[in-house]
């Protein structure tokens, strides 16, 4: 099911997904995360205190993986390390931005036709009737 939702064309948007970020036991704050350089968005994740403390100590971008149910270091396994340069709270301190340099090839877990990790998670756009279609510049 994992293949099909990240590498498939047909919508299936999880709807559900805040209530499974609420049910994993944890307080956390989502964090959109942002190419410092081309302002690109590269994936929205959560973060619980002690994320976001490490975060700033280590000055790389750890999040809370709500479906693990674990402390998550972007690119512990891949490489593809978030060099934190900032973090910004919204007006209601509510969510949190972490704006980033990729030292590696990607911000994503999913991987191209060339084989390396995506650059963003955002690499497919909805163009109706529930099919999705692949961005077709330097995302794939």
């Amino acid at each position: 099911m994992s293949h099909e939702i990240e590498e498939g064309i047909v919508e299936r948007l999880d709807f559900d997904k805040l209530g499974k970020v609420a049910a994993c036991g944890q307080a956390l704050l989502p964090v959109v995360v942002q190419h410092a350089d081309t302002q690109e968005v590269l994936v929205v994740a959560y973060a619980n205190r002690e994320a976001l403390t490490r975060t700033l100590k280590d000055r790389v971008a750890v999040f809370w993986s709500s479906s693990r149910n674990e402390l998550w270091i972007k690119g512990a396994t891949s490489g593809d390390y978030l060099d934190l340069v900032d973090v910004r709270v919204n007006c209601e301190q509510n969510s949190l931005l972490y704006i980033v340099r990729p030292r590696g090839v990607g911000g994503c877990h999913t991987k191209g036709a060339d084989g390396k990790n995506r650059m963003s998670c955002y690499y497919r756009r909805i163009v109706g009737d529930g099919i999705l279609d692949w961005v077709k510049e330097r995302l794939q």
